[in-house]
Order: structure tokens, then sequence, then C-alpha cells
């Protein structure tokens, strides 16, 4: 296998978003828009909240609570289409799943995993990815 193929075979990181626990999102979205200027909603599910700046060079999430999972997670990481290879590393790593992979209606493949220290992450592709 060539150090191309071995490349393209990996799981790389392609974004990273925190993840803000609120207990109320429309104050938080009136916080970071007025204050901080990000004024763009990515997204509103209602429990999540993406707010990114104009160019989408800095962004966040702010989470009242998961839609499907048990825990709710500190960060997002996106791995574009290597959502699957994902899901397989982090089984051959042992590492500890904390909500399975899972395709979900609003238009994610996503799994959460425990870092050494505790934190819940959200490993995610967008379907469109």
């Amino acid at each position: 296998m060539s150090d191309n193929t071995t490349a393209n075979n990996r799981v790389r990181a392609t974004g990273i978003v925190a993840n803000l626990p609120t207990s109320d999102p429309a104050r938080s979205r009136a916080f970071y828009a007025d204050f901080l200027g990000l004024d763009v909603d990515a997204f509103d599910l209602g429990w999540v909240v993406n707010l990114q700046t104009p160019d989408g060079r800095a962004s966040v999430q702010l989470v009242s609570r998961d839609a499907t999972a048990t825990e709710d997670s500190v960060i997002s990481v996106h791995v574009g289409d290597k959502i699957d290879l994902a899901w397989e590393e982090a089984g051959r790593l042992g590492l500890e799943i904390v909500h399975p992979l899972t395709t979900e209606e609003w238009g994610v493949r996503r799994f959460f995993v425990r870092d050494p220290d505790g934190n819940v992450i959200n490993i995610v592709s967008h379907v469109d990815e």
C-alpha cells in the first residue's frame, strides 16, 4: 500500500466546533450574536443552535440537551466522508462508545466516544459531505 493510499484511509478532522451547554438557547444566542457577532444560524433544531461568523471561520453550538443521546458532547469533530472509517478505528482502538453510530433524522451520521479525560466527543459527518 502506498503512502498516498494509506493517507487517504486515515481519519482526519475536517472541523471542530465547541458544544456549549445552555438552559436557554434563545438567551445564549442573543449573547453570542450581540457580543461576539456570531449571527449566522447554520442550523437551529431547538435543542441545538449553531452560530457562526459570516465567513464561517468562527462557530459555536449551543446545546440544551441532545435529542437522541444519553449524554451531551463537549465538542463535535467533523470527519467528512470518513465516518464509517472513524467508527471502525474507534472499535479497533477499544474506545468507549457513548452513543452508537447512528444516522440522525436531521441529516448527520454520528457516534460519541469518551476521550481519556472523560470528555464526550461527537464524531460526525453531514450526509451531504
